[in-house]
């Protein structure tokens, strides 16, 4: 199994963080995993992206340069991350702040309104665990208990409350992906 993924939106919106939950859930689940960041010019409101791969096999370059799984996170993304995924690849769009649809017709599209749900959740900055939720049950690259362990890891000063909700999204997600 290989799995390799670029995240990627405006930084604020969790993407960098959900790299890292991901390659941390796949260490839990006993896999390979790396996680190389990228950053535009500033932090806040800027591009952000990641490369994640999860791997039961050696892990040969952190970056991922033609992904398997592509999760974008704001209209920007699209066009830029849009033809490096593999035919045949999975694309997952944010579809409350992504309104462009896909050129390609050779890969496959899951639209899930994250902002949406992560609002109905109760927090909308959680949007980047419901589209790690979505990515788990499209995938099974992970599970979502990996997540939730390395949810504990990753945010060690977190509010148990704040955990919660963290999970709540992220199952949100894995619930909107039918």
């Amino acid at each position: 199994m290989y799995q390799g993924i670029r995240i990627a939106g405006f930084g604020g919106q969790g993407v960098v963080s959900a790299g890292i939950l991901l390659a941390q859930a796949g260490v839990e689940s006993k896999l390979n995993a790396s996680w190389l960041p990228s950053y535009g010019p500033e932090m806040r409101g800027g591009t952000a992206n990641c490369s994640v791969v999860v791997t039961d096999g050696e892990v040969y370059t952190p970056i991922v340069s033609v992904p398997d799984t592509v999760i974008v996170m704001n209209e920007p993304s699209l066009p830029k991350f849009e033809p490096m995924l593999k035919p045949g690849g999975l694309l997952i769009l944010n579809s409350s702040l992504v309104n462009s649809r896909p050129e390609r017709k050779d890969i496959q599209v899951l639209c899930v309104p994250c902002n949406q749900i992560a609002e109905q959740v109760g927090l909308a900055r959680v949007a980047n665990l419901v589209a790690l939720g979505a990515f788990v049950k499209a995938t099974k690259a992970v599970t979502l208990e990996s997540i939730a362990h390395a949810m504990k890891k990753v945010y060690k000063r977190a509010k148990p409350e704040m955990l919660a909700l963290n999970q709540k999204a992220l199952q949100a997600g894995f619930d909107a992906v039918k």
